[in-house]
């Protein structure tokens, strides 16, 4: 008896990994976002409970041992630094979990595989960024650098996930050129603003750590007015391309009329945080918020960019997902 033979199976989708790639990776792309964001919040917390050198060396956190030694007469500082450095091997894991699914699977496009990468990749330089943090004892510049690349792998890691959930196919722009060209300049002001922010941080009274206190030697409130320009450029830019969105036809500008909106919500917030830290003397909530609203605004707007046109192919079928 003759029948008809079984279809020939895909080594990609017969191996493990290619029945977990269906369900499991928008969720470790989502999982490893979420993560990028939590690291600058828990760093944050460290810098800004002066727990910067809790731990006086690196990878180990104190001579001879890994883990500070717990006991009722420890610190705060040591738990704390401790504690970021552990998320830290929670987010390689994640991002080992991405690199497996997205940046392995032979079905999606080299570009995006490659992109899939970006995580693990910059965890392992955020490492030893963070390992010369400590050894050259918290310079500014160091640790300004050790939150810039975190806005980078967070603004990688949000536009994995926009890639994850569309195909490969040619973009096709939703909008027209001059929208194009005002997000093009939201990314160069967004870079502005977040390097400014640095320095003024750099310049200010949280330097991470009570006793070793390096400052960039410029005036903090003269970088403040200038990162507060450079954040109203930032606003201006976004409205203009707002109203050009809501002038274009609806069933193109819809979803990047709505996601820009949010944007704009998120940065007047951003800095209406900014603004009240400063005249209340930079409580460390407050700061660590701001830091929490810079992360967000900066996986809002590779999100936002990613709305503003399409792409054809067949994304990765999240089974329960989106």
């Amino acid at each position: 008896m003759t029948g008809t033979a079984p279809a020939p199976t895909s080594p990609s989708s017969s191996s493990l990994l290619g029945r977990l790639r269906p369900r499991w990776t928008t969720r470790a792309v989502v999982a490893n976002l979420v993560a990028q964001v939590l690291i600058v919040v828990t760093g944050g917390a460290v810098r800004l409970t002066s727990s910067g050198l809790g731990c006086s060396t690196w990878p180990e956190c104190e001579p001879g041992q890994f883990a500070p030694e717990f006991h009722a007469e420890m610190s705060i500082h040591a738990a704390l630094e401790y504690g970021n450095r552990t998320l830290t091997g929670v987010l390689v894991v994640l991002a080992l979990a991405v690199a497996l699914l997205a940046g392995r699977d032979r079905a999606r496009s080299r570009g995006y595989r490659l992109l899939a990468w970006a995580p693990l990749v910059g965890v392992a330089v955020q490492a030893v960024v963070g390992g010369i943090t400590v050894l050259v004892e918290l310079h500014p510049a160091v640790v300004g650098s050790h939150f810039l690349i975190s806005m980078v792998l967070i603004a990688a890691s949000a536009w994995l996930l926009v890639r994850t959930r569309e195909g490969d196919g040619p973009p096709t722009p939703l909008v027209e050129s001059r929208v194009r060209a005002l997000a093009r300049a939201l990314v160069v002001l967004g870079v502005v603003v977040l390097v400014l922010g640095v320095v003024v941080t750099g310049a200010g009274p949280h330097s991470g750590d009570d006793e070793v206190g390096y400052r960039f030697a410029v005036d903090p409130y003269a970088m403040a007015r200038w990162h507060a320009l450079a954040v109203w450029a930032f606003v201006g830019a976004l409205v203009a391309v707002l109203v050009l969105l809501a002038r274009a036809p609806r069933t193109a500008a819809a979803r990047p009329l709505r996601s820009g909106t949010a944007l704009l919500v998120v940065t007047l917030a951003q800095g209406a945080v900014g603004y009240v830290q400063v005249l209340t003397g930079l409580p460390i909530a407050l700061v660590n918020l701001h830091m929490l609203g810079a992360a967000g605004l900066t996986a809002m707007l590779a999100t936002f960019l990613g709305t503003l046109r399409v792409r054809g192919g067949s994304p990765v079928t999240d089974v329960g997902g989106r």
